[in-house]
């Protein structure tokens, strides 16, 4: 196959375990070999001309030792022949051994056995026959000048002088001159045989059945690389009955499954796009209703306002109306330092109280800036600072600088205001030992959305289990005495939640109450 295109593509295509595959799964390389590392044409001339040399050599060696053996037996039997014909003894002329050449390509030896070099068969066949010539094995002929073996044939006369063994050398020069032509003729057949097969192959058969379908493969996962839909898959009509016709079916059933895969896939997501659709605008109908209900419930609250807020007032406002009575029944005496303190803890009292009612009820969009958290905690700390109950215990800030968040800096400085102070109470009143209050802050991702997490923890008691439901709600308070207004957190709930936040107050494991103020890291469309 060219080492153009098609190679290229197939180093495309076609993925290398030793590279593509993870470390731990990496299999192990073993060393290249020849074939391994050619491409498919020439391992195919590699293989079929290996082949045709292979047979060439086995059919030449095998013909040509069986082609001498018939010229050598022709020239035995002609040399038995011209024995038979001739008076040795004449010849011989009385002397005991001697060679003598009687024409071209003839030739007469005689003497003793041993003299001749002939073998134990040699000598018994020419016993048996007496007086007449027979043909000699291979290892009793002679030898041509380039050491070849010849055919010949051989007398035994026993009376005679010299031991009595005569032999004739017979070479026929036409006929071993035809037998190289025909060793030639055979060469050049082998080699006309295989550039034939050769040609055969390579111009009928092998570019039809195995470059063309592989080529052909090649350009159809080039298709699928490059997202041709109209190339990936390989006309049926050039598919061959074969294996590799096989492989281009069942490629074709893998991309066609593949493509079915990716339809079903892509009518999955667009269904998940509209459900999508519809679950953004229920949350956006629920959203709405959500914020119904908070006005309902925020209506609500204000009828439980109007009902508990004469308890709330009543008790301070008795006391005040029983200090205010005696100093009217004596309006000289001057009033006691107790009772001016009294009264100046009631005032306090009702006005906290008033101050909370109008937090809760007040209702105002908050103005979004964005504002570092330790910015916001550091305000909060220092309108903390004179605070009693916060100085009497240990606060931590652990907010690291570069956090910001989007909300109404003020307000969101009253929510931490709240949630530090009620902490600090709390932990006062419980007479807790080393009490602590850890300030720590995060950005978070749920649900694809950022958030920025701000967390209030203090060491105390924790918070009452059968408080935790209704904790966030008006009038609900842990503390019993008169500091304990309940509206607090209800008041920081509201600010948070018109932020588009939620406030989460919990139990920690190490002991403790937790409460998270959890804002969107974006401006929020209710803000």
């Amino acid at each position: 196959m060219p080492r153009g295109m098609v190679g290229r593509a197939y180093d495309q295509i076609v993925p290398d375990p030793a590279i593509d595959s993870p470390p731990a799964e990496r299999p192990r390389r073993m060393p290249p070999k020849l074939l391994g590392t050619m491409r498919i044409r020439k391992k195919l001339i590699l293989l079929h001309t290996a082949f045709s040399a292979g047979l060439a050599a086995l059919m030449f060696f095998i013909l040509r030792p069986e082609i001498q053996a018939l010229v050598r037996q022709a020239e035995a039997e002609d040399a038995a022949y011209v024995l038979a014909t001739l008076d040795v003894l004449e010849l011989a002329d009385g002397r005991a051994q001697g060679r003598e050449r009687l024409a071209a390509g003839v030739t007469l030896r005689w003497g003793g056995a041993e003299a001749l070099g002939l073998g134990p068969g040699a000598i018994a066949a020419m016993q048996r026959a007496a007086t007449a010539p027979v043909v000699l094995p291979d290892d009793a002929g002679g030898q041509t000048a380039s050491g070849s073996r010849v055919g010949s044939a051989g007398l035994y006369r026993p009376h005679a002088a010299g031991g009595g063994y005569y032999i004739i050398d017979r070479q026929l020069d036409g006929v071993r001159a035809s037998v190289a032509r025909l060793d030639l003729v055979l060469l050049l057949s082998m080699l006309g045989v295989y550039f034939l097969i050769a040609a055969a192959l390579e111009v009928f058969v092998l570019p039809r059945h195995v470059y063309q379908p592989i080529r052909r493969m090649l350009h159809a996962d080039l298709a699928v690389q490059q997202g041709d839909r109209t190339g990936e898959l390989i006309d049926p009509r050039f598919m061959p009955q074969d294996e590799l016709g096989e492989i281009m079916r069942s490629r074709n059933r893998s991309v066609s499954a593949l493509r079915r895969n990716e339809a079903e896939l892509a009518r999955t997501l667009a269904e998940l796009e509209r459900v999508a659709g519809d679950l953004k605008r229920k949350n956006h109908l629920l959203e709405n209703a959500r914020r119904n209900l908070a006005d309902a419930d925020r209506l609500a609250s204000l009828g439980m306002l109007s009902a508990g807020i004469a308890h709330e007032i009543n008790t301070p406002l008795a006391v005040l109306k029983g200090l205010v009575s005696e100093i009217n029944d004596a309006p000289g005496e001057p009033v006691a330092g107790s009772k001016a303190k009294l009264m100046r803890r009631v005032v306090d009292r009702l006005e906290r109280l008033g101050e909370g009612l109008l937090d809760f009820a007040r209702v105002r969009s908050p103005r979004v800036a964005t504002v570092a958290v330790s910015t916001l905690v550091r305000q909060a700390l220092e309108l903390l600072s004179l605070d009693d109950p916060v100085r009497r215990v240990r606060v931590e800030d652990r907010v690291a600088d570069g956090l910001s968040v989007p909300c109404d800096g003020d307000r969101m400085v009253q929510v931490l205001v709240n949630l530090v102070r009620n902490a600090a109470e709390a932990l006062v009143e419980s007479d807790s030992t080393n009490a602590a209050i850890t300030i720590t802050a995060e950005s978070l991702t749920r649900e694809g959305s950022g958030w920025v997490s701000i967390t209030i923890a203090d060491n105390g008691p924790g918070i009452p289990a059968e408080l935790l439901p209704s904790l966030l709600e008006p009038f609900v308070s842990s503390r019993l005495d008169a500091k304990g207004t309940g509206l607090g957190l209800a008041v920081a709930d509201g600010i948070v939640r018109e932020h588009g936040g939620v406030l989460i107050a919990r139990n920690s494991e190490e002991g403790g109450a937790e409460f998270e103020v959890l804002l969107p890291a974006f401006e929020s469309a209710g803000s």
